[in-house]
């Protein structure tokens, strides 16, 4: 065989290993079809910068992985996505730690009432080793934790009725809360009357008076609209939380492994951006939310923690988290208790 024939029938070669490589997986024969839900509108910085990943993994791969998107509560609510990862019909979602903990307690230490003073304590927490004690808790559960948290913001309360600057503001006060029994404690601590109910729920509760009030970081109550049905904004600052990324344990296992690490680079990164995104937005959704009807007011948070101090708030839920867990927060937020 001369030269020239042995190159044309190399090329020939080539170009029939091509049509199988994985350039041909961006018409429509994805190797792998992951499905991601959220519980967050589309808007929503975590669906935004999702969106922008899922669009790098497929260019990366070239179309080896579709993952398609399904935001705002879409697969049901957090408690029915929770069961379909568990269960591999869903392979990837993003929860709130708090909404987590319905199943793995303790994902919802970060949500304890007053911990955090500042976002540089919420990331060296989250980053550091009580994110690490979080991960391995979740990982007990066969699901698979990401390793960068994105940020749902510290949280706010609004109301229609009145402003809430002080803890006996909350007296009776019918205040919708996500399904997290973390909250539901802190606030009938306070003397409020919390109402339970997923995220797809609140709007209605709001609008239809089941609850006068709800609590949520800026963006969310911005992105679901809340401030068609509230008057008031309380910067309470009462909680953070962050949503954690996860992969369903059994379908992560048969992902080869340098897929696995294209999905982590950019799912990592884009939460990262997110937090940015959230810094940046937190300046500018005040004057936003005040342009569409929503009063601010600034809350000093010493009472409402003194409020909880006098009750066994603070005792039950170090007693729930155990030692080692409220030994690590404490590193971060110092002696709340």
């Amino acid at each position: 065989m001369d030269f020239h024939r042995r190159q044309i029938l190399r090329a020939g070669a080539a170009a029939g290993i091509a049509s199988l490589t994985p350039l041909s997986w961006g018409q429509g024969a994805a190797q792998f079809k992951l499905k991601l839900g959220t519980d967050l509108p589309m808007t929503h910085s975590v669906n935004v910068r999702l969106k922008e990943a899922i669009e790098a993994i497929a260019a990366e791969t070239n179309g080896r992985v579709a993952i398609q998107l399904f935001p705002n509560n879409q697969l049901g609510s957090d408690s029915d996505m929770m069961s379909q990862i568990r269960s591999g019909a869903l392979e990837l979602a993003t929860f709130p730690g708090t909404v987590m903990s319905t199943l793995i307690p303790a994902t919802a230490i970060t949500g304890v009432g007053f911990a955090f003073s500042s976002y540089d304590r919420v990331w060296a927490a989250m980053d550091g080793d009580l994110g690490g004690h979080i991960r391995k808790s979740i990982e007990k559960v066969n699901l698979v934790p990401f390793d960068t948290v994105w940020d749902n913001g510290y949280r706010q309360i609004t109301s229609s009725t009145r402003p809430i600057r002080t803890p006996d503001d909350l007296k009776n006060f019918k205040i919708r809360v996500p399904v997290v029994p973390l909250w539901v404690s802190m606030f009938r601590a306070l003397g409020a009357a919390p109402v339970s109910l997923p995220l797809s729920e609140a709007y209605q509760a709001l609008q239809t008076k089941v609850a006068d009030g709800q609590e949520n970081p800026l963006a969310l109550i911005e992105s679901a609209k809340f401030y068609e049905v509230q008057k008031y904004c309380s910067l309470t600052n009462h909680s953070w939380d962050g949503f954690w990324f996860i992969a369903n344990g059994r379908i992560w296992k048969t992902i080869p492994k340098d897929v696995q690490q294209v999905l982590a680079k950019h799912i990592n990164a884009a939460a990262l951006k997110q937090r940015e995104d959230i810094a940046r937005a937190n300046l500018d959704l005040q004057k936003k939310l005040e342009s569409k009807g929503l009063t601010f007011n600034a809350v000093d948070s010493a009472p409402f923690q003194k409020a909880l101090r006098a009750t066994n708030f603070y005792t039950q839920v170090k007693e729930k988290f155990g030692e080692e867990a409220w030994t690590l927060l404490g590193k971060y937020a110092g002696d709340i208790a």
